[in-house]
């Protein structure tokens, strides 16, 4: 292995650094906070989908198009993406994507993102409803 380039950080530490941002939901928490008018965003790709299932009431955006959809200055945002205070709460399938993918939409002014911490395998080990998959 040849020496990290000077400046450059680790994955550990970028995915530290997003977390120090967030103040991150179980799935009870993000549970209640969807019924409260939060989104719940899964940003897994459609393969982790139909492997492990979904969750009802959230909405798809994959991650590589993530911030043009939630991005109230984008022309390709989302109809309900209009607000810089939307609660969002983003889900990958463990939580680790969804904290890089949270700090991205803080930084681009939608303060109130977060993610689930655990992601969709929480949410399931919780008992909390999911439709779908194979597992």
């Amino acid at each position: 292995m040849t020496a990290a380039p000077a400046g450059s950080r680790g994955i550990a530490e970028i995915l530290a650094d997003a977390r120090t941002r967030l103040r991150r939901l179980g799935p009870a928490e993000t549970d209640a906070a969807m019924r409260d008018g939060a989104i719940l965003v899964d940003i897994r790709p459609a393969a982790q989908r139909a492997e492990f299932g979904e969750i009802p009431g959230a909405v798809v955006i994959e991650r590589n198009v993530l911030e043009w959809r939630l991005d109230p200055r984008s022309d390709a945002r989302l109809p309900f993406a209009n607000d810089y205070g939307l609660a969002v709460i983003v889900t990958c399938q463990e939580g680790y994507t969804s904290s890089l993918a949270a700090s991205a939409l803080q930084d681009l002014g939608l303060h109130r993102a977060t993610d689930l911490a655990g992601g969709f395998a929480a949410w399931r080990d919780a008992g909390l409803p999911t439709t779908g998959g194979g597992r």
